[in-house]
């Protein structure tokens, strides 16, 4: 007995050793990018790698350039496009609870002004099914374009209502195909979709967003809405974030450009890990099929492998599940490891760069699993 307690105590050291080692040499990794690219201000990452005994959050470089803060990585950023994801999870949490079928119309579940607004451009909304939404077949035009971001940069105060972005999309014309025809990736599907969890609900999408996804069970801590949901006291500042093309800091622009489904969200590395970690593992959408939904591949262009709210890439050699944001974040989990990887870049610019501390991380995984 003695030697089998002997066994379990080496084999605990050992394991314990692989992953102290690994974890070293990925904080190396990021500190010598950093090194080689300090105009990047920050990175911020974080490892769930469970069957490896890893759990580890790490950032370097700054969280504000003008007072020369350091970055935490439980500095909380906002998300913007990762925030699709959470979206596309909450409606398939809504079909799991038979309140919705994603095969139907969305002018079932818009409200009149929606419907008019698209109805007027010339989109037909009975062919247009919530899944066209997801998967960004709908052909509706999207809102955002160099006009939209001109106007931010000259009005950066702006408050934003989601009608005014839906109105801003019918103006700016009809269907680029028809439903189901082409792909193209447009904020405007998931700000209906947020427009579609209200009118089912009957609550503002954020807090029922919360409820669906149950984010305390999930132990997200930072996670919520900018501007509707206040932060918790316990977590640290929302770190500054640089778009140098526009010459922006986030915290000049109200959050409203970019805060109705199509981005929005605000939260730390760890809380994206652990969402990415947990919705994967069958812990936010219990039932497997429609779990399979997001994942499946979508016509007609099934070289984007944009699925429903989630990308199905190769990363670093291994079939991965990602979505990443304009503002300088990615998560991809990782089946074969089941692990999840989540990087932030604090210059919008340097968000390839980030990437590729991540794509390290999964390499050095592998290397460790094998």
């Amino acid at each position: 007995m003695k030697d089998y307690f002997k066994i379990l105590a080496f084999l605990f050291l050992s394991l314990n050793a692989s992953a102290q080692n690994l974890e070293s040499k990925i904080k190396k990794f990021i500190d010598s990018t950093y090194l080689a690219n300090p105009k990047a201000v920050g990175f911020a990452f974080h490892l769930e790698a469970p069957d490896q005994h890893l759990s580890f959050n790490y950032a370097v470089g700054l969280s504000n350039r003008e007072t020369r803060e350091h970055l935490s990585a439980e500095q909380p950023v906002l998300m913007a496009s990762t925030t699709k994801p959470y979206v596309s999870a909450s409606i398939l949490r809504l079909m799991e609870e038979g309140k919705l079928d994603i095969s139907e119309p969305i002018n079932k579940y818009l409200g009149a002004k929606s419907v008019k607004s698209l109805t007027d451009a010339g989109y037909h909304l009975s062919q247009i099914t919530v899944k066209h939404l997801l998967s960004h077949t709908s052909g509706i035009r999207d809102y955002v374009d160099e006009g939209y971001f001109k106007f931010i940069r000259e009005h950066p105060k702006h408050e934003w209502t989601r009608d005014e972005q839906i109105e801003r999309s019918g103006r700016i014309g009809g269907p680029l195909t028809e439903p189901g025809k082409g792909f193209q990736y447009a904020d405007i599907n998931f700000v209906l979709l947020t427009e579609i969890i209200e009118n089912i609900t009957k609550q503002p999408y954020y807090i029922a967003m919360r409820k669906l996804l149950n984010y305390k069970k999930l132990g997200l801590k930072s996670t919520r809405f900018a501007k509707f949901e206040k932060t918790d006291k316990n977590i640290l500042p929302q770190a500054h974030q640089y778009w140098d093309e526009f010459g922006w800091d986030t915290y000049d622009l109200d959050p409203s450009w970019d805060l109705y489904g199509g981005g929005g969200m605000v939260a730390n590395v760890e809380d994206m890990a652990l969402f990415f970690q947990k919705l994967f593992n069958g812990k936010v959408i219990k039932d497997k099929k429609i779990l399979a939904l997001m994942t499946q591949d979508v016509p007609p262009n099934l070289e984007i492998n944009y699925c429903l709210g989630i990308r199905k890439i190769k990363y670093a050699g291994l079939m991965g599940y990602n979505h990443g944001g304009g503002l300088g974040t990615d998560v991809i989990y990782i089946p074969e490891l089941n692990a999840t990887v989540s990087v932030a870049s604090l210059e919008v610019s340097y968000r390839p760069t980030a990437l590729e501390i991540s794509k390290e991380a999964i390499r050095l995984l592998q290397l460790n699993k094998n």
